[in-house]
């Protein structure tokens, strides 16, 4: 059985994941199941404690992250090279797009039941996105799970996590509203820009553009289904390109987001790939899992199957062959 290591963010969701732990700790211990806890005190502390537990030693360890998207995120930039990792999340901030995509539950002690359950069966290998940027002399390495994104998403991302307002929201269960607010706030001030993109060598040259967004799984910004055809185990990327679109009419692609209804705009372009790379003539934020991460230029490639996560989702492996079993049949 895998050693159980737990990272938990206690800022996450303005504080509200503290009360999440005290919920976690006590099943714990009345289940009699032994566990290290870890608290992050500082940005960037969840990927160096979930390192340090990885280089202990080799044998097989479940790292769980308790916290937002940014935890998962660094726990996930600590360990990605590590083969006997496997990590599991119980969500505990404000957006939590990664419990959505991944089919782990909202319920704290319900997703620590499903998780307990699901580390007594075999992983699901899931991929991830490697970005490098590619400025020169910088060859610094950033790994997503969920999405990436250049462009509009990107400020509107940095705008929340700089924000009080989130606390303050976060405060009156209201957290997902702060994204509701700062793209209101930036739309009528953001200037577009024109996008070089290359797609496995397809070059594509946009004008006007909003945002670049890769996906690994359907969600992002709180519940928004800006890739509702992802899939984070079937070896490519979902690409969704906003361009030449008027501000107001943003504002309604924005609503139809939700629903992933977005994608049926003539304005919304997408595309499927493994390496995909992003030029502009000025710089553009950059987010990765909704942290910020710098700015273009960057390259993006997929790296296949190398994560093993705990999920309800189901492998496509398994799905394309129950359909194959099912055809065989008939």
């Amino acid at each position: 059985m895998k050693q159980i290591f737990l990272i938990i963010n206690p800022k996450a969701g303005n504080g509200y994941c503290l009360k999440i732990w005290e919920r976690i700790e006590s099943q714990l211990m009345m289940e009699q199941i032994p566990y290290q806890a870890f608290f992050t005190e500082y940005s960037g502390h969840a990927k160096k404690l979930a390192r340090q537990i990885a280089a202990k030693n080799q044998e097989q360890k479940l790292i769980i992250a308790v916290g937002g998207d940014g935890t998962i995120n660094e726990v996930l930039n600590g360990v990605v090279k590590e083969k006997h990792i496997t990590l599991g999340f119980i969500p505990g901030g404000s957006g939590n797009d990664f419990s959505r995509g991944y089919h782990i539950p909202a319920d704290p002690l319900e997703a620590l039941n499903v998780i307990l359950r699901l580390r007594k069966q075999k992983a699901l290998p899931v991929d991830i996105g490697k970005v490098t940027n590619a400025e020169a002399g910088d060859a610094r390495e950033h790994f997503f799970i969920n999405n990436m994104g250049a462009g509009f998403d990107a400020v509107i991302s940095y705008e929340v996590n700089q924000s009080r307002i989130k606390a303050w929201l976060n405060r009156l269960s209201l957290g997902r509203l702060v994204y509701v607010y700062f793209l209101i706030k930036k739309l009528f001030t953001y200037k577009t820009t024109t996008i070089d993109l290359s797609i496995d060598g397809n070059k594509h040259i946009f004008e006007q553009t909003w945002f670049v967004t890769i996906s690994n799984q359907p969600f992002y910004g709180g519940g928004m289904k800006i890739a509702p055809n992802a899939v984070p185990d079937d070896g490519t990327f979902d690409i969704t390109v906003v361009h030449q679109l008027s501000r107001l009419k943003l504002l309604l692609v924005f609503i139809s987001v939700f629903w992933g209804k977005h994608i049926h705009f003539k304005e919304v372009k997408t595309f499927r790939g493994r390496v995909i790379s992003i030029q502009s003539p000025a710089s553009l934020f950059v987010h990765a899992d909704g942290e910020h991460i710098g700015s273009t230029p960057l390259t993006i490639r997929l790296q296949p199957k190398i994560l093993k996560v705990l999920t309800r989702r189901r492998g496509t492996e398994e799905i394309n062959l129950k359909e194959r079993d099912s055809n065989d049949f008939c």
